[in-house]
């Protein structure tokens, strides 16, 4: 009898071995999350390092979204590092003049209260690069968490271009020598769950040796703040 109550529960016990087994590497599964995402963000921006009698003026904004790749560093997985790919659309309504003389050189020419437009403006279309270092409270089952995250952006910008407008008068600049297709930006977000808010500030200049038609240096710069959603 004794040997046949052995053989009867084997299976049992087998079965019970097998299903613990399997409950186990689910949790080791679980526990192995990322925090991967598809990020999409709006911001206005702001020109930074103005020489004097630059300001913004009319439509001044931008939208940027793509992918990241979370990896996590440490064992609760609170930390990480993201590495993605991204686009992006910016454009600065401003009372910066760009254009080009006779002999096809730029022209830098701040517009005074004396000129009379309807726009001006300069707008670019860039592919990116984000690179993250991430704080989270996240866990695997909770997807709703606070969220700090810090890092950089290198852009390409692919197409530019300066547009001014006037009663009677229009120029697009496609061509300008002086511009830096090669974008550098700082970033940080911080919020809870999808929406959060985003700061991005521009590490080098957008153009490169230009100068007013007076003479000082153009060194401007942007500072974009505005909301960013993550989702999962």
């Amino acid at each position: 009898m004794r040997y046949f109550w052995i053989l009867f529960l084997l299976p049992f016990i087998g079965f019970s071995q097998e299903d613990s087994g399997t409950l186990t590497d689910d949790v080791q599964g679980d526990l192995k999350y990322r925090d991967d995402q598809f990020y999409f963000g709006v911001t206005y921006n702001l020109l930074m390092n103005t020489p004097p009698g630059i300001n913004s003026r009319g439509l001044t904004g931008g939208v940027h979204g793509g992918f990241l790749r979370d990896m996590p560093i440490n064992k609760k997985r609170d930390l990480a590092i993201a590495v993605g790919f991204g686009l992006a659309y910016d454009q600065f309504g401003q009372n910066l003049f760009i254009g080009e003389d006779s002999n096809g050189e730029s022209i830098f020419r701040i517009l005074d209260g004396s000129v009379n437009y309807d726009q001006n403006r300069l707008g670019m279309a860039m592919v990116e690069m984000p690179f993250e270092f991430r704080w989270r409270t996240s866990t695997p089952t909770d997807y709703k968490f606070w969220r700090i995250y810090a890092g950089a952006r290198i852009g390409y910008a692919y197409w530019y271009k300066a547009t001014f407008r006037q009663p009677g008068n229009g120029v697009n600049q496609t061509k300008i020598p002086e511009f830096n297709p090669v974008r550098l930006s700082a970033t940080l977000s911080f919020g809870y769950s999808t929406f959060n808010f985003f700061v991005s500030y521009s590490l080098n200049p957008f153009f490169k040796d230009a100068y007013l038609v007076e003479g000082e240096n153009i060194d401007l710069r942007a500072l974009k703040v505005g909301l960013i959603f993550y989702i999962l």
